[in-house]
């Protein structure tokens, strides 16, 4: 029987608790995740949908279980440079927590690149290939956005080696990509940035001697080299140093071991002390006659390496979704379960307000991410129309994903209050993570340039005011205001062919962020079905009021409880 002191306790104990005693967060991403679910049944096949659901499933439940894990503690303990061993001599070994390698062994499971790169799987998928292995990336990155990179890499690499390397590299090198088998797999990696320039890859000064054959050996500093480790490494360099900028960039691969066995001399100057991604290990990396062979024609190095840019893009734009995603859930699942001011977190009107901006912004980003990742799945098919479509929203995703990541991703930190802020939730390693995103794969100065060549040098802008004024015919309440928001866009188009280069320049910004914006909106649009309407229609209410022209202060009425459970769309 129980003393009046004993049911006091246990009273108290009851309410002295952070969350309250039914707090049960998500098990599996995938099947928490009613948005990626919806899409990927809507846009695969179902024998594409039937052959990656139990990789889903798997990758989902890894990344809401035991990754969480071993992603802290990867993180935590970040690899560590041994440039020499016990007899002095220089051996420039990096040394990885066991943690990261298990990572490794879920990401070659989850068959992120065999259902892209093995060859009876490419040609039978070959309609929804970077879906179907996207759909698993994503998964991966809501709790690995360090090792990502690598992964990214690797598909690059892969890209390069299947486009331009020839048949004996391809039967040689891709089975150690499109493996199952951890044990096997081979990472990649791009050495392209110098001290000299930067983005500006134009000022590189390595130089390339040739040996014989595709042979040469690369001498010269690069100075941002992510996955340093990896096994397959694209390095530009220059043949001929009298040939300035872009034009005088070769490629070459190189291995990480040579055909003797023997390392590939590489000088490992340090290891960068990143702000994030410190899982993976980034550095500097002296060429001191490394040997690498001669991929594609001499002079057309840079050409060859936008190919690999355009995938990293992607991957930065996944990236970047499947972080301020996590945020969102993680941020959602507390404040459904948080009691403050005597009812639940999630009731108060403030809250339901912020995240139905949060919630909206996630939904825009959403369906552009996976518009980006359908061109490129059809410009590799051979779609031209995709291919002059993807050069300008490739960049154009990557840099809205970022920037609305990192938004979403520290104002989800904030909604959690103080908590958020602590290092043993993950909350902090995605925020730190999330603000590599807008600088990785081109900041956005680089990016804005990028778009401006992009519009100028084919029909990429013509194509989605074609999306845009298509979709607008579907939707009898935003058509009319979709079409004028548009006019609006092309006028200024033509108006700012027409500026000197530094207005045109400074006039881009706004241009470009006001074209994604609606172009947004119109994939909204191009998306309702039965079941996306749920988390569609109130995404599409916020983000026409954000975009409209301002008409002074007027009353809100925030969305409800559940519809603002419809809009976040997480189960769990």
């Amino acid at each position: 029987m129980k003393t009046a002191l004993s049911s006091a306790l246990d009273y108290q104990h009851e309410k002295n608790m952070v969350l309250n005693k039914n707090f049960h967060p998500s098990s599996n991403f995938f099947h928490s995740d009613k948005i990626l679910k919806n899409y990927l049944k809507e846009n695969s096949t179902s024998s594409g949908f039937s052959y990656m659901t139990g990789k889903l499933d798997l990758i989902g439940k890894e990344a809401a279980g035991r990754m969480n894990e071993l992603s802290l503690t990867a993180d935590k303990l970040s690899p560590e440079l041994i440039k020499r061993n016990s007899l002095g001599e220089t051996i420039n070994e990096i040394n990885f927590h066991p943690a990261y390698w298990e990572l490794m062994k879920i990401a070659v499971k989850s068959e992120m690149f065999r259902v892209k790169w093995e060859p009876s799987l490419r040609e039978k998928f070959s309609t929804e290939r970077h879906l179907l292995g996207f759909g698993s990336g994503y998964l991966f990155a809501m709790s690995e956005c360090g090792q990502f990179c690598p992964l990214c890499m690797t598909d690059g690499v892969a890209k390069l080696i299947d486009l331009f390397c020839d048949d004996e590299d391809k039967a040689r090198l891709m089975p150690h990509i499109f493996t199952d088998n951890a044990a096997d797999f081979f990472s990649g990696a791009m050495f392209l940035t110098e001290k000299t320039g930067g983005s500006d890859v134009g000022a590189n000064i390595a130089t390339a001697t040739h040996i014989e054959g595709k042979k040469y050996l690369l001498n010269g500093e690069k100075w941002f080299c992510s996955n340093a480790n990896a096994d397959l490494i694209f390095a530009l360099a220059r043949t001929d140093s009298g040939v300035k900028g872009t034009k005088g960039l070769s490629i070459f691969l190189v291995e990480k071991h040579l055909p003797s066995g023997e390392k590939n001399p590489i000088d490992i100057i340090r290891i960068k002390d990143k702000l994030g991604v410190r899982s993976m290990a980034s550095a500097e990396c002296m060429l001191t006659d490394t040997v690498g062979k001669l991929v594609g024609n001499e002079f057309e190095g840079f050409k060859v390496m936008v190919e690999m840019i355009n995938v990293s893009r992607l991957y930065n734009s996944v990236a970047a979704l499947a972080c301020s995603r996590r945020a969102l859930a993680e941020a959602y699942q507390f404040l459904c379960y948080r009691e403050t001011f005597g009812k639940p977190a999630v009731e108060h009107a403030l809250i339901r307000t912020k995240l139905t901006e949060l919630g909206s912004l996630h939904v825009a980003d959403f369906y552009l991410v996976w518009r980006a990742v359908k061109s490129l799945e059809l410009a590799d098919a051979g779609n031209e129309r995709e291919a002059q479509l993807l050069r300008i929203i490739n960049p154009m995703t990557k840099k809205w994903s970022a920037e609305t990541g990192v938004y979403i991703t520290r104002e989800s930190m904030e909604l959690m209050g103080g908590l958020g802020y602590i290092e043993d939730t993950v909350m902090p390693k995605l925020m730190r993570d999330s603000m590599v995103l807008p600088i990785w794969e081109g900041s956005g100065n680089i990016i804005i340039l990028d778009m401006l060549r992009a519009m100028a040098k084919t029909k990429g802008f013509d194509v989605i005011c074609e999306e845009i004024s298509k979709s607008a015919v579907k939707s009898a309440e935003y058509g009319k205001w979709i079409k004028e928001e548009l006019q609006k866009l092309v006028l200024f188009s033509e108006k700012l062919k027409k500026l000197s280069q530094d207005e045109m320049e400074a006039s881009a910004k706004p241009f470009f962020e006001k074209l994604t914006s609606i172009y947004q909106i119109s994939l909204l649009i191009d998306n309702l079905n039965t079941e996306s309407k749920e988390w569609i229609l109130p995404a599409l209410n916020y983000l026409k009021e954000k975009y409209s022209p301002a008409e002074g202060l007027k009353e809100i009425t925030p969305l409800s409880t559940v519809e603002v459970k419809g809009l976040i769309a997480w189960e769990f």
